[in-house]
């Protein structure tokens, strides 16, 4: 009898080991079709629009986005979801091995107002958790934006340093309506595994809060920014003969935002630059650029571009690159036209900043320049809150730890455009 029960025992044993290697081989499949890399980003109007990437092993399947207006318990089989077909294509991230990329808009939505999303093929098993984002309200005249730049990350420890800022930024500025990235967000762009550290760490925000990402020389080597562009769906309303994504523009609330490429196309970007400017009227003009004309140091290939920042009177030039703070006088032709303590009045000068790094890479300070204000090297990944309200825009720089290392206001006491 002792034996028949050790062997009925030794039984029931290994029928629970198989009944556990089954289910995690149906987790593992499971988990195989979920969505990796999910993000939000502005392509059309962010008012009626929202974009989504995420990748997938999934070659052949759809790319679908379903929204719903609201919060809470879903029905996603409920008549009022709205369903959006994207598309799906292939990135090389190995040889022989391939990954699929999904995109997706979501148009004719409504203003300001909340919705929640999910994001997959179709398939029961293949959906990502539902994130919740938000339209632009109407005449929205005040908002809050994060601005970071440097991730840079190689190993998932680099990243948690990323995400770490992240969190402070957001709890620093919990209505940040967006994020602008300056530029190399990992340190070697064929290196998929970073690319899902950098938005796993920072999922939480960039599921939900559009990212805009700059092109940095991280991004977009020797010509390529495959790898790059795959993970975002981008405006497309760039320079001619740019890398689509790597050079946009688009408008949020008062300010119109250029986004360029310094790592390629530089003279036809200027070309586009000058249609670009001269086509808005917004109050407010902020570029984004990596590798600035006044940053740590200075980056003369773009000095074609500062001249028409200086013309079009571009209020703020956010910068990457330099791995270091830096904040320029506000500057007009080359010249220091203001103090640097004083509120930068009705477009005296363009300021240029660099808000050092979000993630594990330090440099050691540059030399001072003429036009340096504020230059350091503290050494903690920073962050700059940026907020505009009607005639003013207050910028402030914080560290990982909640310290106030910079602020300034630039205010327009009436509209010139």
């Amino acid at each position: 009898m002792k034996f028949r029960r050790e062997v009925m025992v030794l039984l029931a044993c290994c029928v629970l080991l198989l009944a556990g290697a089954v289910g995690m081989e149906w987790l593992r499949q499971s988990d195989a079709k979920k969505p990796i890399a999910v993000v939000t980003t502005f392509k059309g109007d962010p008012m009626t629009n929202r974009a989504f990437t995420w990748h997938s092993m999934k070659l052949n399947e759809e790319a679908l986005v379903q929204v719903w207006e609201g919060t809470g318990e879903i029905d996603w089989k409920h008549e009022k979801v709205l369903t959006f077909t994207g598309n799906t294509t292939a990135v090389a991230i190995a040889e022989n091995e391939r990954q699929a990329v999904h995109k997706a808009e979501a148009s004719g939505l409504e203003p300001g107002t909340v919705y929640t999303y999910r994001v997959g093929s179709g398939d029961a098993r293949s959906w990502s958790e539902p994130a919740v984002f938000t339209t632009e309200a109407v005449d929205k005249d005040s908002f809050t934006f994060i601005n970071v730049t440097d991730s840079q990350g190689v190993v998932e420890q680099d990243f948690t340093l990323w995400g770490n800022t992240l969190d402070k930024a957001f709890a620093m500025f919990p209505e940040a309506s967006f994020i602008v990235h300056n530029g190399d967000l990992t340190e070697e762009p064929a290196d998929e595994q970073a690319w899902t550290n950098l938005f796993n760490k920072a999922e939480e925000w960039v599921k939900s809060v559009p990212f805009m990402p700059v092109t940095g020389n991280h991004d977009e080597i020797e010509g390529h920014a495959e790898r790059f562009v795959s993970h975002f769906d981008l405006p497309e309303n760039g320079a001619a003969g740019s890398f689509p994504g790597t050079s946009y523009s688009f408008d949020y609330g008062p300010v119109h935002f250029v986004f360029l490429n310094t790592e390629s196309n530089i003279k036809e970007q200027a070309s586009w630059l000058r249609s670009d400017l001269a086509g808005t009227e917004k109050e407010w003009i902020i570029a984004a650029l990596h590798q600035g004309p006044y940053g740590g140091n200075m980056n003369k290939k773009v000095k074609g571009w500062t001249e028409l920042f200086d013309e079009f009177k571009v209020d703020l030039v956010l910068q990457g690159h330099n791995h270091e703070y830096s904040r320029s006088y506000p500057l007009r032709d080359g010249k220091v036209t203001g103090d640097g303590d004083s509120v930068v009045q009705n477009r005296e000068g363009t300021v240029y900043v660099v808000t050092n790094t979000s993630g594990q890479k330090f440099n050691e300070k540059k030399e001072d320049k003429f036009y340096h204000k504020v230059h350091f090297q503290n050494e903690k990944q920073m962050f700059a809150g940026i907020t505009i309200s009607g005639n003013k825009l207050t910028y402030q720089a914080y560290d990982v730890y909640g310290r106030k290392w910079d602020e300034f206001v630039l205010a327009h006491s009436m509209s010139e455009r």
